[in-house]
């Protein structure tokens, strides 16, 4: 509720009258639409973080491992298997190329403190899966992942030459318990961090997200007269006497609907890439959804949609 009352107050310019207008129009379904698709990443990394630092917990101070004391230790003990693999599945349909290397890492370590937990006796069982796993698919992910990885360093984006090249060896690390001593102050400490960071990217993500169409209204008197006016900016809704349009510089415009002559859908704005890497040709920044889903092909924009009036054909006559 906070992130979408955050939202409003931006998206109105800090100015109460607009925010309270946009407060009756604006749909909360379509505020809480534009809230999911923003952070669907944020679910799967919060169900895997979680899962991951309590089974860190449970297996190396298993004695502090107290599901009525600590949030942690309660969570990943009511969070069951399925849970955990469906929070995978969304991730690796709804993260980032980028972050995949990272997700197969935190599903690593998960599948190593789980069956260090459930089978503390199989020896074959835990260096099969503690040990042997993460080094074959380390193996198989840098034989896939090495000329992004060089491309990276070539770009000179270390960020993402980090974010590709450090989980697959890092796999092998947290499969198995760490310190006893230190291992509640570390996953308590750990828990916080992503308890304060994860909101604050999130809200981030949310206030760049657009919730009003992007629309351009062409105004005048009736035709054959010309329109005299475009007004590009979003569409807040339309009555039966006013079409309500805040234009681009966050003002809002009451147009009379006898004077609207067209209104236009515009295009939303496209996020230009800022990342050159590819990974066998999928772009680091591209999610599998993107893949997934079918592209319709880029129309050319509207003119009217920059505010440039369209100057009707010129008759032979003329």
């Amino acid at each position: 509720m906070l992130l979408l009352v955050l939202r409003l107050w931006q998206l109105s310019r800090q100015d109460m009258p607009t925010m309270l207008l946009l407060v009756q129009y604006v749909s909360p379904l379509g505020l809480l639409s534009a809230l999911l698709i923003a952070l669907v990443w944020a679910f799967p990394l919060v169900v895997l973080g979680t899962g991951v630092l309590g089974s860190v917990l449970r297996v190396s101070a298993p004695e502090r491992f107290d599901p009525d004391r600590s949030l942690l230790a309660y969570a990943t003990a009511r969070t069951p298997g399925w849970v955990l693999a469906a929070a995978s599945v969304l991730a690796a349909l709804t993260w980032q190329m980028r972050f995949l290397p990272a997700l197969l890492m935190i599903v690593l370590w998960l599948v190593g403190l789980r069956v260090r937990h459930r089978y503390p006796d199989r020896v074959d069982l835990l260096l099969a899966l503690g040990l042997v796993l993460p080094l074959l698919a380390g193996l198989v992910a840098y034989v896939w992942l090495a000329p992004a990885i060089v491309a990276a360093l070539r770009h000179g984006e270390l960020a993402t030459a980090a974010l590709l090249g450090v989980p697959p060896a890092a796999a092998v690390v947290l499969t198995g318990p760490i310190p006893r001593r230190s291992a509640p102050l570390l996953t308590q400490l750990a828990s916080y961090v992503m308890a304060a960071v994860v909101p604050l990217v999130s809200g981030t993500v949310f206030l760049r997200v657009p919730l009003l169409p992007p629309v351009a209204v062409e105004v005048g008197p009736p035709p054959p007269e010309p329109a005299v006016e475009v007004v590009p900016g979003q569409a807040i809704t339309v009555t039966d006497r006013m079409t309500i349009v805040m234009d681009s510089h966050g003002r809002v415009r009451f147009l009379p609907n006898e004077e609207v002559r067209a209104q236009i859908l515009c295009p939303g704005p496209e996020r230009l890439p800022v990342s050159e890497v590819t990974v066998q040709g999928w772009p680091v920044e591209r999610t599998a959804l993107d893949w997934m889903m079918p592209r319709q092909r880029p129309e050319p924009v509207d003119g009217r949609c920059s505010g440039r009036l369209e100057v009707p054909p010129r008759r032979a006559s003329d």
